[in-house]
């Protein structure tokens, strides 16, 4: 009986895999399609399911891994990927089995093995960023920071003592966000935190995908809230975590 209770299980869990991916999987958007090619300053290529943008011209010094929301194709992050990649950041972005981050936790392995010259930090979109964060939890020697865009980290991926500093990014229009869990899990986040928040910005236009079920309607524009979110982190990287002694 206990053997058939767990295969029952099973069969319950695949069948709401299979449902949720075809019910909330959302496409990426023109604007994502057209930012994923290579311009006159940031060539863009995949390999090994990772969409790799790499500046052409100048190099900040440290690389960004993004790990993405549940359900959400990592093309969706092109645009932020290139703004990052454009400003001297070599910006990754993991595609997910199934595109569920849940899957593919360890997957800034193989980037941080294959890249021994490079620094990184790592985050990612909603479910994307808790798994990054237990990633760095467990990997805190390859990492120099988390950044967290409408997410937060849990107790396996707590970073309350962390030598490297974090970034929290949310949004004003954010109804997807768990806001009751996100201020209970703040505990877990790095001593040195940045908290941002974008003025009219939801959850959905951390990448370009369209709307999310569930979300709030966003009173700025896509492109608007990947700027200010592309600023803000770029001002982390180039003070709190380029600043830090490690």
């Amino acid at each position: 009986m206990k053997k058939l209770a767990i295969i029952g299980s099973a069969v319950v869990l695949f069948c709401l895999l299979i449902w949720g991916y075809f019910y909330f999987n959302s496409e990426p958007s023109n604007v994502a399609e057209d930012a994923a090619n290579s311009t006159k300053t940031v060539d863009v290529l995949e390999e090994n399911d990772i969409l790799v943008f790499t500046p052409r011209k100048s190099d900040a010094g440290l690389s960004v891994i993004l790990y993405p929301g549940a359900f959400v194709d990592a093309l969706s992050y092109a645009p932020l990927a290139n703004n990052l990649a454009s400003s001297g950041f070599k910006t990754y972005v993991v595609e997910m089995p199934l595109n569920l981050a849940v899957f593919g936790k360890n997957r800034a392995t193989d980037i941080i093995d294959e890249a021994p010259d490079e620094k990184f930090v790592i985050g990612g979109h909603s479910l994307g960023g808790v798994m990054a964060s237990r990633f760095a939890h467990e990997n805190n020697n390859e990492i120099e920071g988390v950044f967290f865009l409408a997410s937060y980290p849990d107790k396996k991926g707590s970073l309350k003592n962390a030598s490297f500093p974090a970034i929290s990014i949310t949004a004003t229009k954010d109804n997807v966000l768990n806001k009751e869990a996100y201020n209970k899990n703040k505990k877990y986040l790095s001593k040195d935190t940045t908290f941002v928040s974008i003025e009219g910005g939801n959850h959905g236009q951390f990448g370009s995908y369209g709307e999310q079920h569930g979300d709030g309607k966003a009173t700025i524009s896509g492109t608007d809230q990947t700027d200010q979110v592309t600023n803000a982190l770029i001002a982390w990287l180039n003070t709190s975590v380029k600043t830090q002694e490690r």
